[in-house]
């Protein structure tokens, strides 16, 4: 017999866990169906080799580039997503990301809908993710009516001094928005969390306000929310007539089982949204579910992400290092007419990774004296939509990724820009002279912020989804990752995929369901 209920999510991350928050209000019967396990809380959390040289906790999974050359992507199963594994780095997207912007790789395109239509799901979704940082200390920050729910996170006196000569060298750093859920923060009476290793890594205290902590233990306890780990969604079946889908197959340990729905959220990444959507094919939709436009995995955008670390005579003595950003030259600079992107102190590297680099450098020394010398930055610039970049399925139905990098000269540029800056610096402080410089760039591997492969818009011939984030071709179909981005900006993407979750779930809630408002509890109870 087939278990029927009101909403199936698929996927918990930033979108699939934060619309289960919100649905859950609902008093709908909810199955949430997640492809992973939990994350154990264990010692190897925080080991640097198990977790990023020997991928302890990442699927040993190949998916192929155009080629046909496989790679192991750089992705997550599990609840929470890959929130689990982020730096929890929330920023809103800037009122310039939802218009039309002009890069050195083309066009940014607008979307359809404004800043002003997200402002106060943003709120909530700070809110929701306990965000520390201080308004108005940004340069290009949007407007927003209301302030952080917590203060910025405290500087190590390194990173103060850093941010001191680099006021004085004419750059506004500011701090991070950063989702923490600290037991200091409610209470002088509770052992304080010390922060050191984060980003890419799982947290055992439970102190990174991810999918899962922050949102969907506030709704596992219910009795209308039912959770399933290690249930791989394999396809969406649809009725006769091909206008809505009216059950879902799932391979829980290997083994089929049918559920069936009124409706159903995907929120499984853009790369696999994508993906099912593919395997989802019959008879009424030959080339996929939803894909009339033929615009199901098209768009795929990355983000070009990577990492520059400074080697100066300055003794580093930060644990917590992410704490800062450099947004001064996101909209261009004097010698750049157009958008470069966004700077940001992020967490240690790991000892392989720092020993890797200071190897050519620095012969001979040790990861802790490469430690002492190392100041860690991430840069950001936006990658542009091209329908070429795109997920397909393999014959096999392996997942094949065609990427070819766009507007790529913003990032070289950006990086030449904080090159440039501790040139300033160096004339300021002795120890920030003469600065060797190692780094990396992610390839497409990474997956770093994968969106846009299910694009929202008003036109069903260019896009998938309608503004309220359904296809256009089903009825009860929704989307809640960052699949529907039709451009990216260049901050992380995480708190607008939250915010628009929160967003849709809302419109369903109170147009499609038109649940009474009586009967839903007000949205601070459920986020406290």
């Amino acid at each position: 017999m087939t278990n029927h209920y009101d909403i199936i999510i698929i996927g918990t991350g930033s979108g699939g866990g934060t619309i289960a928050y919100k649905l859950a209000q609902s008093g709908k019967k909810i199955l949430i169906l997640e492809r992973g396990g939990f994350v154990p809380k264990e010692k190897e959390n925080w080991d640097a080799q198990e977790v990023v040289t020997k991928g302890r906790y990442r699927p040993d999974e190949n998916w192929y580039d155009h080629t046909g050359k496989p790679f192991k992507p750089f992705i997550h199963y599990n609840v929470g997503g890959n929130s689990k594994f982020y730096g929890a780095a929330l920023f809103r997207f800037r009122e310039s990301d939802f218009k039309e912007v002009k890069h050195y790789g083309g066009i940014s395109p607008a979307w359809p809908l404004g800043y002003d239509v997200y402002e106060s799901y943003y709120t909530q979704a700070e809110f929701l993710y306990h965000v520390h940082g201080l308004r108005g200390s940004d340069p290009t920050e949007p407007k927003a009516r209301s302030e952080y729910r917590y203060p910025p996170l405290p500087y190590e006196p390194v990173i103060k001094d850093l941010i001191q000569k680099m006021q004085k060298a004419g750059l506004q750093p500011f701090p991070l928005p950063m989702g923490m859920k600290l037991p200091q923060d409610s209470s002088p009476n509770e052992s304080p969390v010390k922060l050191e290793n984060f980003d890419g890594f799982p947290d055992p205290t439970d102190s990174k306000a991810d999918a899962q902590t922050a949102a969907l233990r506030n709704v596992l306890n219910r009795e209308n929310v039912t959770l399933l780990t290690h249930t791989y969604v394999e396809k969406l079946i649809t009725n006769t007539d091909g206008t809505k889908v009216t059950n879902v197959k799932a391979l829980i340990n290997g083994e089929e089982q049918y559920f069936s729905t009124d409706m159903v959220v995907v929120a499984c990444g853009a790369v696999n949204s994508a993906a099912l959507f593919l395997r989802s094919a019959n008879e009424q939709h030959p080339n996929g579910l939803a894909n009339s436009s033929d615009q199901v995995g098209r768009n795929l955008m990355l983000h070009h992400n990577g990492c520059l670390v400074a080697f100066t005579r300055k003794n580093n003595t930060s644990v917590f290092q992410k704490s800062i950003g450099i947004a001064d030259f996101y909209h261009g600079a004097d010698d750049s007419e157009f958008p470069l992107g966004e700077i940001q102190l992020m967490g240690r590297n790991d000892p392989d990774t720092i020993l890797w680099m200071g190897a050519s450098l620095f012969p001979g020394k040790t990861y802790e004296e490469l430690k002492a010398m190392s100041i860690d930055f991430w840069l950001t610039a936006e990658d542009l939509p091209s329908p070429d970049n795109r997920v397909t399925l393999r014959k096999d139905g392996s997942i094949e990724v065609n990427y070819t990098r766009t507007n790529y000269a913003a990032y070289e540029k950006l990086k030449d820009k904080l090159k440039q800056t501790f040139e300033k610096l160096g004339e300021l402080d002795p120890d920030y002279k003469d600065v060797q410089w190692g780094g990396y760039d992610l390839d497409i591997s990474g997956m770093s912020h994968q969106n846009g492969t299910l694009r929202f818009g008003t036109d069903p011939k260019t896009s998938v989804l309608d503004l309220n984030c359904k296809t256009h071709d089903l009825e009860n179909v929704y989307v809640a990752d960052a699949s529907f981005f039709p451009s990216c900006g260049a901050f992380n993407p995480a708190l607008t995929i939250a915010a628009n979750a929160l967003r849709v779930g809302d419109h369903i809630i109170n147009e499609v369901l038109k649940v009474k408002k009586s009967s839903t509890e007000k949205f601070e109870m459920l986020g406290s």
